[in-house]
């Protein structure tokens, strides 16, 4: 940790957010003299206070502790490299279209990697009215169950959420050439199937 980096950085986040020392100060209980000393490099914030630091500045700690803001690429608008992000203690389940930092349950979450692939035999489409009609073979026991189901196609996502004993299928518009995800909680995602 470099106290000049960090301090600048502080400094920089609370002019962004259009805050004085003395509002930064006041927010986190401390002198405004503080405030200055770390954006002079001269100290860093207490091991208490990086925690209430981070909130209020919108950024995360380890990014303050470092002295700089890793940005992401622009995200180009390609729906299909979609990434998909499961918290393996709740399952929450969060989709994003470009790179991102995730927490969930205290941890960072990876994206989830495909993993399996779906036999033919498992699964059957059928078209209906304007839809496909999607099942798939699966138990949805309270500890193997499919998490979500999700339908990518041009600028969409069609996101299925699923719970245990509910029936594997789903219905989605017709459009040909998408792919279809399916994320269970045993196998974690599966390959695409193209549709």
């Amino acid at each position: 940790m470099d106290c000049s980096k960090t301090g600048k950085l502080i400094a920089q986040l609370r002019k962004e957010n259009k805050f004085t020392q003395q509002n930064l100060a006041d927010a986190l209980g401390i002198s405004n003299k503080t405030v200055s000393k770390w954006e002079c490099g001269l100290g860093f914030p207490d091991a208490s206070l990086w925690a209430d630091l981070s909130q209020i500045l919108g950024v995360d700690i380890v990014q303050i502790m470092e002295g700089e803001i890793t940005p992401n690429r622009p995200d180009i608008g390609n729906i299909n490299r979609v990434k998909f992000y499961v918290c393996p203690k709740c399952s929450n389940a969060l989709i994003s279209t470009g790179s991102s930092t995730i927490y969930c349950c205290g941890k960072k979450l990876e994206a989830a990697k495909s993993q399996w692939d779906i036999e033919e035999n498992e699964y059957t489409v059928e078209k209906m009215d304007l839809d496909y009609y999607f099942k798939i073979n699966h138990p949805m026991e309270k500890n193997n169950y499919i998490l979500f189901f999700a339908y990518v196609k041009n600028d969409r996502v069609f996101f299925y959420r699923m719970y245990p004993e509910q029936a594997p299928e789903i219905r989605f518009p017709q459009s040909r050439g998408g792919k279809l995800y399916i994320y269970s909680l045993e196998k974690g995602l599966s390959k695409a199937i193209k549709l």
